[in-house]
């Protein structure tokens, strides 16, 4: 039998009825549900061309991910399948989540959303946002008489 495998650090959790209940809520929380919507991590980065989003989507087919403007929002959502457990073997902890990720961006009046980019490499779904012209910093150049 597997040992149990705490992926947090909760040597701070001394009595046995407390780590019987963070076990318990671990495992809930861990659950496969057919219906359970996964939010996946981002950072998004700005610049004076634009913004850039990457989003992990690991494990993802590239051809299942939907990005989608509409109405001043950007969706970016996929579906991760479950992989199969082999006849002969017993699934005794599933930390890896599937089903649908989705998540959602309110986009600023800065960006160009008919100009989006995105690329899939690594797991790691790379949006391209760039600004509209017209709200690029420009130069303005100082004539000084004297």
């Amino acid at each position: 039998m597997l040992n149990a495998r705490y992926p947090f650090n909760n040597a701070a959790i001394t009595h046995p009825l407390l780590r019987d209940f963070d076990f318990l809520f671990r495992e809930l929380g861990a659950r496969n549900d057919a219906e359970r919507t996964v939010t996946p991590a981002a950072d998004i980065l700005e610049a004076e061309s634009g913004i850039t989003l990457r989003v992990d989507l690991p494990g993802h087919d590239a051809k299942s991910i939907q990005v989608k403007v509409e109405d001043g929002v950007l969706t970016v959502r996929s579906e991760r399948k479950a992989e199969d457990v082999p006849e002969g073997s017993t699934l005794r902890r599933q930390e890896r989540a599937s089903g649908v990720y989705a998540r959602q961006f309110r986009l600023p009046d800065t960006v160009d959303a008919t100009r989006v980019e995105a690329r899939y490499d690594n797991g790691v779904l790379t949006l391209t946002l760039p600004r509209r012209e017209e709200t690029k910093p420009r130069v303005v150049e100082v004539k000084v008489q004297g």
